[in-house]
């Protein structure tokens, strides 16, 4: 079963950003309805602005959290599928997100502190 990540735009210019096992017009509809109260709530009507399809709800999850840490810009240049930016908007930050929107969403394998030898 798939699932999707979703970008929304609300009244206020905001973004919100979701994931949803369901179709993507029907999650924008509930938003659109005020089915639960929440950050959308108070800024309909909104708009889809962006979604991408995942292979697991985990993925989407996922990819949910990691654009919801990015600044207005990196989620504006997602939007018009400009992903070629994402590496330089990413270094403009300090420390900030440097993977790629197409990056796989899995988390990577621990790896052991960098002090110490790995034999």
């Amino acid at each position: 079963m798939s699932a999707h990540v979703y970008i929304l735009r609300c009244c206020d210019n905001s973004y919100y950003v979701g994931s949803t096992r369901t179709s993507v017009e029907a999650r924008v509809a509930k938003h659109n309805h005020g089915a639960r109260p929440g950050y959308t709530f108070n800024r309909r009507p909104v708009v889809l602005v962006f979604s991408q399809e995942c292979d697991r709800i985990t993925d989407a999850i996922a990819a949910e959290r990691r654009l919801k840490g990015w600044n207005r810009t990196k989620k504006e240049a997602v939007i018009r599928g400009e992903f070629d930016l994402l590496p330089m908007l990413a270094r403009r930050r300090s420390k900030g997100v440097r993977e790629c929107l197409s990056a796989p969403f899995e988390t990577a394998a621990p790896q052991p502190p960098q002090d110490e030898d790995v034999y």
